[in-house]
């Protein structure tokens, strides 16, 4: 396999549902798929929390392959329901995070981030992915006047331009999320399905993976 093609989000995500089908943290996903692509392209280097400098601002990124070709950026979110599950003999205890309307303006911010990355050099591209078995994140708001429609993340939205919070959002949701995303590329959000860990309400997880546009 050509590296190009060892560090396709996709592969990566369907050779760690063999192994690990949940995760006990944001912490754990992240290793894990750092791993897997460690375990995929040898040749590259690997790096977990990753401070890189661009012509217009210093970015932080959850984790940045490199390879001899290009450069990978990877933003990586996972958000939970409670959940109490067994697998292998390993326990598992997800708790309820809730607060999904930070948890999209979060998951913005991360493709913004990469959009930034991507776009200030040449042989960069990245990705931002969210993993969760809270169907929230990948159901359409019930209205469009709701506060964080701006922010939706459901499945079949397109996205782009300039992204704000609505006017019945809370001041407590805006503290210390005040700023619009400005989002420059142009996507389609289609979400994957990752695993079934158990026979419950949230026992079903699935992902997103935006590739960000380059220049």
């Amino acid at each position: 396999m050509n590296t190009l093609n060892a560090l396709e989000p996709d592969r990566i995500m369907e050779a760690l549902t063999r192994s690990r089908p949940l995760f006990h943290s944001e912490a754990d996903f992240q290793h894990a798929f750092a791993w897997e692509l460690h375990r995929s392209a040898p040749e590259c280097d690997v790096r977990l929390e990753v401070p890189v400098r661009t012509t217009a601002v210093a970015i932080h990124l959850d984790l940045l392959v490199r390879s001899p070709f290009e450069q990978v950026a990877f933003e990586l979110k996972y958000k939970t329901r409670a959940l109490l599950t067994s697998i292998d003999g390993e326990d598992f205890v997800l708790t309820n995070q809730a607060a999904q309307d930070i948890g999209r303006y979060d998951f913005f911010k991360d493709l913004s981030r990469v959009e930034t990355f991507s776009r200030a050099a040449p042989r960069r591209r990245g990705y931002a992915i969210f993993l969760t078995n809270d169907s929230a994140y990948w159901k359409p708001p019930s209205t469009p006047e709701h506060g964080y429609a701006g922010f939706a993340m459901n499945d079949g939205r397109h996205v782009s331009g300039t992204l704000s919070w609505g006017a019945r959002t809370s001041e407590g949701t805006r503290r210390g999320r005040e700023p619009e995303i400005a989002i420059r590329g142009h996507y389609l959000l289609r979400w994957k399905m990752y695993s079934n860990v158990a026979n419950s309400s949230y026992g079903e997880f699935r992902y997103l993976c935006v590739s960000a546009a380059p220049a």
